[in-house]
C-alpha cells in the first residue's frame, strides 16, 4: 500500500505543474487566442455519461430526463494532500463553497438554467486526497427534438457548440457510448470523427454492458478490441451506477464492487477492461508513446 501510495505521489507532483500551468493560462483568457490541451466528454443525450463522471470524481452529479447539462461543465479534480474533501461551484461572478460530497447533487446550478443551452462555462473544482489531477470539459448531450419551451434548431445549436470545442487539436475527445446501440450510428462518435477521422486524439467509453441482447456479447467485444471503428486510443467498457441504483441507495463505491463482480464472473466479458482502466488512461502512462489523457496530451509539442 505503502509503495501505491508513493507511486501516486510522485506522478501527482510530474502532473501537478502540468495542469496548473494550464488553469493559469485558462484563467487568464489566454486560450481565446491559442489552444490549450483539454478534455471534452461528448455524448448522445441521456447516454450513461453522469456515470462515468461520477466513477471518476467520487461525487453524484445533478441527473434527470432530457438534457440535464445545458452549458460546459469544468470539472477540475484537485489531488489535496490531508485534505478529506472540499469543492467550490464557480459561475459568472458568484462562487459557492461545498463542504460534503452528497450536497454536489442538489445544486443545479452545474447544469444550466432555463430549457435552452449556452457557451457559458461553469466549474467545479473538487479538492479531495482521494482523486487525481484531472480536468475535463462535460458538454451538453446530442439532442435533435426539442421540448417545451426549447428553440427549434436546439439540436443544430448543441452540434455546432459541440464542434466548436472538439475541433481544437489540443482537445482530447472522451466519446461515452452505451454498448446496447448500433456504435457506427452514434451522433458523438460520428462528431469526434468529423474532426479527427484518424482517432489519435479520441478514446471512447462503452457504457451499460448489463443492458446488451443476449448473443450481441461478441459484437461489443469487438468494438472494445478496436476491431469495428479503430482508434488510436482505443475504447474501454465499464458499467456504472444507474438511476435504479441510486434510487435504492448504492453507494459509488458499492457500484464499483458490483462492476468488479459483473465483469469476473460474466461469461464473455471476464476479459474486458474496467472503470480502473478509464482511470488508468487518463492517469500518467510514462512509458507510452502515443497521446495519453494526463501527460502527452499536456506536453508542448
Amino acid at each position: 500500500t505503502s509503495s501505491i501510495s508513493n507511486f501516486f505521489r510522485h506522478r501527482n507532483n510530474r502532473v501537478r505543474p502540468y495542469i496548473d500551468l494550464i488553469d493559469y493560462l485558462r484563467s487568464i483568457g489566454i486560450d481565446q487566442d491559442l489552444p490549450l490541451p483539454a478534455i471534452a466528454v461528448v455524448r448522445d443525450q441521456s447516454s450513461g455519461k453522469s456515470s462515468v463522471l461520477e466513477a471518476l470524481s467520487g461525487v453524484a452529479l445533478p441527473r434527470g430526463n432530457g438534457i440535464v447539462t445545458r452549458c460546459p461543465l469544468e470539472l477540475r479534480l484537485c489531488y489535496v494532500s490531508g485534505v478529506a474533501w472540499k469543492a467550490v461551484i464557480s459561475y459568472r461572478d458568484k462562487l459557492i463553497i461545498i463542504g460534503d460530497p452528497s450536497e454536489v447533487a442538489g445544486h443545479n446550478e452545474l447544469a444550466g438554467e432555463g430549457v435552452g443551452i449556452c457557451d457559458e462555462l461553469i466549474s467545479l473544482k473538487i479538492m479531495s486526497s482521494s482523486v487525481c489531477d484531472l480536468a475535463l470539459t462535460d458538454l451538453p448531450g446530442i439532442t435533435r427534438v426539442p421540448v417545451q419551451g426549447q428553440p427549434e434548431d436546439i439540436g443544430a445549436q448543441i452540434k455546432c457548440l459541440i464542434l466548436k470545442i472538439l475541433s481544437k487539436q489540443k482537445t482530447i475527445n472522451l466519446v461515452v457510448v452505451p454498448c446496447n446501440v448500433d456504435i457506427a450510428t452514434t451522433e458523438a462518435l460520428k462528431m469526434a470523427k468529423e474532426v479527427d477521422p484518424e482517432g489519435t486524439r479520441t478514446l471512447a467509453i462503452l457504457m451499460k454492458p448489463d443492458l446488451i441482447d443476449r448473443g450481441t456479447e461478441k459484437d461489443v467485444l469487438d468494438i472494445v478490441r478496436n476491431k469495428i471503428i479503430p482508434l488510436n486510443m482505443g475504447y474501454v467498457i465499464v458499467k456504472c451506477r444507474g438511476q435504479k441504483q441510486m434510487n435504492d441507495g448504492v453507494t459509488i463505491n458499492d457500484a464499483i464492487e458490483e462492476e468488479r463482480d459483473f465483469f469476473e464472473n460474466h461469461d464473455e466479458f471476464s476479459a474486458a477492461r474496467l472503470t480502473q482502466t478509464l482511470v488508468n488512461h487518463i492517469q500518467v502512462r510514462p512509458t507510452s508513446n502515443h497521446l495519453s489523457l494526463m501527460h502527452s496530451s499536456l506536453e508542448w509539442r
